[in-house]
């Protein structure tokens, strides 16, 4: 990779990390037979039919390994105290969750992306810790970090997992740490499998002195709090807080016009900005709030063992947290929530609960990445099939529980409708769309942050007053 002339080659720069660049590597292989003139590098916007078939068989062919780790997903389940019949509708359940899960669909087979590949990557590195196949889990979460490097978010479950359920080779009655039980060729054994998938995918871009242009190119910090669209986090409800009081300071005259900064949050431009009113955000302070955020959920992983559904529940926590508080979060981040969620879902009514609103709230937040005319349609159609059978199905699963939901719940999820119409079928023909062209994307965002606000804080009381296993197996 050379250094000089590499950014101006292209507005999309390379900010994954080295495996998936050898992935794209071994796809151009077979790229070439159906274009060769996909493959230029300079050949920027560049669209033919056969350069669209070839990226829809790709996805579908890299899906695959999807497929398998949702099947491992399945045998986790727990069935040892339930009949065969009892287990098996939740497998089937959940396997539906994963496979037709309306977020990822319209994200890699419309929008067009790889990750399905990536998440089974990610499921199937949850699957082997459920079975208590703990190097073979570490050595494919260590691959997932070098494939797409947004999985940092949950590494630290990762770690104090392992570093609990793994290095220490025993607990005590009271499920309590015997310390006495550590284990260093545990520990040099998972460090040595970091360091080595470490090794192969940086170490040429070490030997070249390139690694600082690598990390300039996976931490991007200059594009800005927010992404174009915001993603429905805290900071959307930030940004919305801060625009209104802006509005009233000026409608009172308590702010200056000139000293209003020029870069503006809803100009829809990935740039940085500073907020009129509320304090300015910085990417240290991002950092800060999310390891905030995190740490609870890793105490409790800590000092209140509850096994491998203990870890995936402070995955869940990690990622929400850094969906709420990180760095230039883009909305799709939320499926790296969602999709294990599921594996949740079909285990606690309560659970069933969070997804659901999770779920629903999160994937609607995805409309704005289908904005043409005639996916409307498509993308109606298939959220509304995937959210009633996602409702109906976790319903009858848990029949003999209290309802799923309460009546605000019922109100918010609902009201999602009418948000859809005013966004797409009002607002269009109104004086406001070419003055504030970007009140639909407000809209969506902070009505959506709500909902995902809501769901990460009910998980959170759910994980904190949840009671440690009593007794714990050696692990």
């Amino acid at each position: 990779m050379p250094s000089h002339p590499h950014l101006a080659t292209s507005e999309w720069t390379l900010d994954y990390p080295p495996f998936f660049a050898w992935l794209e590597y071994v796809l151009s292989h077979v790229a070439k037979y159906f274009d060769q003139e996909m493959l230029n590098v300079h050949n920027l916007n560049y669209s033919s039919p056969r350069t669209i078939l070839f990226q829809r068989f790709s996805v579908i062919f890299t899906d695959a390994l999807f497929v398998y780790a949702v099947h491992e997903c399945c045998k986790c389940i727990d069935g040892k105290k339930a009949s065969k019949e009892l287990t098996e509708k939740p497998k089937f359940i959940l396997s539906v969750l994963l496979l037709w899960n309306f977020g990822l669909l319209i994200v890699d087979h419309i929008h067009f992306q790889y990750n399905g590949f990536l998440f089974g990557l990610m499921l199937l590195s949850i699957a082997r810790l459920f079975q208590k196949r703990h190097m073979e889990g570490a050595f494919l979460f260590a691959v997932l970090l070098h494939f797409k490097h947004i999985y940092l978010y949950v590494a630290p479950a990762y770690g104090v997992y392992l570093l609990r359920s793994y290095c220490f080779t025993a607990n005590k009655p009271d499920g309590s740490i015997r310390w006495n039980s550590f284990s260093f060729v545990r520990v040099i054994s998972l460090g040595l499998v970091v360091f080595l998938v470490s090794a192969l995918s940086l170490g040429p871009f070490l030997a070249l002195n390139q690694l600082p242009q690598v990390f300039s190119r996976l931490f991007p910090f200059k594009r800005g709090l927010c992404h174009a669209y915001w993603a429905p986090n805290f900071w959307a409800l930030y940004n919305a807080l801060d625009k209104v009081l802006s509005v009233i300071g000026l409608k009172l005259k308590l702010l200056d016009p000139n000293k209003i900064p020029k870069a503006s949050m809803t100009s829809g431009l990935v740039q940085q900005f500073q907020h009129t009113v509320l304090p300015s955000v910085t990417p240290l302070a991002t950092l800060i709030c999310t390891l905030i955020a995190i740490l609870p959920s890793i105490f409790c992983l800590w000092f209140k063992p509850q096994g491998p559904r203990g870890f995936l529940r402070c995955l869940i926590l990690c990622a929400l947290s850094s969906f709420m508080f990180g760095w230039h979060v883009h909305e799709k981040a939320i499926l790296l929530a969602v999709l294990p969620m599921s594996l949740l879902s079909v285990g606690k009514a309560g659970d069933a609960s969070i997804f659901l609103i999770l779920t629903t709230t999160g994937h609607y937040s995805l409309f704005p990445l289908l904005f043409t005319t005639p996916e409307l349609p498509i993308k109606v159609l298939l959220m509304l099939l995937f959210t009633i059978y996602s409702i109906s199905s976790l319903k009858t699963l848990f029949r003999k529980e209290k309802p799923l939901f309460n009546w605000m719940e019922t109100f918010y999820l609902f009201g999602l409708g009418p948000l859809e119409v005013c966004c797409e079928f009002v607002f269009p023909f109104t004086s406001w769309k070419l003055k504030y062209p970007f009140i639909p994307l407000l809209l969506t965002s902070v009505y959506c942050a709500v909902g995902i606000t809501y769901a990460w804080f009910k998980l959170y009381v759910s994980v904190l007053t949840d009671p440690p296993v009593g007794k714990t197996k050696k692990q």
